[in-house]
């Protein structure tokens, strides 16, 4: 079975905070920011903090993950934000090997015009590919995460993810984050039967098995193609529980961690929680594990 857990609330400081939340909502995977998500500040981090929620995660048995700031975007035509991305990535990556985070999750970024496509693939290559050649070979991995399709995304579907690998020579530390919010604001028609295996079939088929390396399960508020990023409550939305039940049983999900963005009891919305997404998705995944009724074992 996959871990299962959220981005969590770091309140009170990245342990003191982060792993009473881990505790709190039953997560055995998490995800946090290192930094403010909305801006470009680069913070060295509590040397205390950092030691024990290393060391909290691993005797919990959590793979951790960082969550790179919204502004991140290589394919930028302002030269200012490449170089700021450049260096938040790096950072992050960094931040990444100092906490023992499997990966960096980095939104794939959009060239901000239409006729801009292949100049911010070429910027991919020859700006962030140096970047994944300086990281060591036993850090995180870079986790590009589709996005919605807003503006001229450079990987909205996951076929879009084939020229973005490509741009960047599939390297060995490159992998990807799936968000079946983004996925499904991008036309993947998760709810159609078998539409959620297939989307995960052509994620393979587009960069290789192996490269998928963290799931952002949330619903949608939104229908399909929306090209809208708006999440909720697993079951509360358009995609419904059906779907993540057919996400849990592909086999390109076999021990890949999965975190929830969805509202949690501390936003101040109303909401069933983190608590109740993680006992929802650890309930499909057992149940799409568990062996059918009369089947007879096989032998060792």
């Amino acid at each position: 079975m996959p871990p299962i857990g959220a981005h969590i609330q770091i309140k009170g400081g990245l342990a003191k905070g982060g792993l009473a939340y881990t505790d709190a909502v039953g997560a055995r995977a998490v995800q946090v920011f290192v930094g403010n998500p909305r801006g470009w500040k680069l913070t060295a981090g509590d040397p205390r903090q950092d030691a024990l929620f290393t060391a909290g995660c691993a005797e919990r048995g959590v793979p951790s993950f960082i969550h790179t700031p919204f502004l991140v975007n290589v394919g930028s035509p302002t030269e200012a934000t490449v170089e700021q991305s450049i260096a938040t990535i790096a950072h992050n990556l960094a931040r990444g090997v100092q906490l023992g985070c499997q990966g960096v999750v980095v939104h794939a970024g959009s060239a901000v015009g239409e006729d801009r496509y292949e100049d911010a693939l070429r910027q991919l290559h020859e700006r962030l590919l140096p970047v994944l050649e300086a990281a060591p070979d036993d850090g995180p991995r870079l986790l590009v995460e589709p996005t919605a399709g807003g503006g001229r995304s450079l990987a909205a579907t996951v076929e879009d993810l084939g020229p973005y690998f490509a741009a960047l020579e599939h390297h060995p530390l490159l992998g990807v984050c799936f968000d079946t919010c983004h996925a499904w604001a991008a036309g993947h028609e998760l709810t159609a039967p078998g539409g959620t295996a297939a989307t995960l079939d052509a994620l393979e088929a587009a960069v290789g098995p192996g490269r998928l390396g963290l799931v952002h399960a949330n619903d949608s508020l939104d229908e399909c193609g929306s090209k809208r990023d708006r999440h909720t409550t697993i079951g509360a939305g358009t995609i419904g529980v059906a779907p993540f039940a057919e996400l849990l049983a592909h086999p390109s999900m076999a021990g890949v961690p999965v975190v929830v963005e969805t509202p949690s009891e501390r936003d101040g919305v109303a909401s069933a929680g983190h608590a109740a997404d993680i006992a929802l998705l650890n309930e499909l995944a057992v149940l799409r594990t568990a062996p059918r009724p009369g089947a007879v074992p096989l032998a060792s």
